[in-house]
């Protein structure tokens, strides 16, 4: 007979209900996707309320894959797969991934890339951080964006720029945060941020590690975001 004084392992059920919201969310945003292509791309109103939809799919969609990350990271247990990966391969999937989202809302979206650079990351990571700063970007840009990557000073430079109103001076402050001292009332929690710092951290090499950086202005004139990787 089970022992029904057994206690619940809350945080695993969390995890793996998290894990099955993430799996019908997947499923949620290729419907959006494949809807996307079989209604009239002419009519303004319908292609707005998708690309409000698809947002709000992919940054639920994103919330519950750091929170699973979190989680393993807190068991010991994030899994960070170092190998070498191209750069251009990284950009082509998040091209990908937020194709239907860029044509829906007619954004214009400048990619500057190395050609045939690799480098040694963790891919599924990188992706994951760098399709979360762009989704925002994209929610609060005009309708320029700004991809590029480069080499510099033994860092591999992920930078996303918008021609929105950039980042309030609170967002500025908590990207230098730690997570502990995130003010949860304030309605931001600032997860996003530290788990971008997460992955970046994750990455060293040598006596390098890897950081983010959050500024205003750029070439387009609203938020740049910056990750490094050693």
């Amino acid at each position: 007979m089970p022992n029904s004084n057994k206690q619940i392992d809350f945080s695993t059920v969390l995890a793996a209900g998290v894990h099955d919201m993430k799996n019908s969310l997947c499923l949620l945003i290729q419907s959006i996707e494949n809807l996307s292509r079989e209604l009239p791309q002419h009519d303004d109103n319908i292609n707005g309320n998708l690309a409000s939809l698809q947002y709000e799919a992919f940054r639920l969609n994103t919330g519950l894959m750091q929170l699973l990350s979190l989680y393993r990271a807190e068991k010991q247990q994030l899994p960070v797969s170092i190998d070498e990966v191209y750069v251009e391969d990284i950009i082509d999937d998040i091209l990908a991934t937020n194709e239907t989202y860029i044509s829906n809302k007619q954004i214009e979206l400048e990619v500057e890339q190395p050609d045939e650079l690799g480098w040694y990351l963790d891919g599924d990571l990188v992706n994951l951080l760098l399709n979360d700063i762009l989704i925002n970007a994209m929610r609060y840009s005009n309708k320029k964006l700004r991809l590029s990557c480069f080499e510099e000073n033994g860092f591999l430079n992920f930078t996303i720029e918008d021609d929105g109103p950039g980042y309030p001076e609170s967002m500025l402050i908590a990207g230098n945060t730690d997570m502990q001292d995130f003010d949860i009332s304030t309605g931001r929690t600032g997860l996003g941020l530290f788990f971008a710092r997460m992955i970046a951290q994750a990455h060293t090499n040598n006596d390098k590690t890897g950081s983010i950086h959050l500024q205003n202005g750029g070439s387009l004139g609203g938020s740049v975001f910056t990750l490094k990787i050693p």
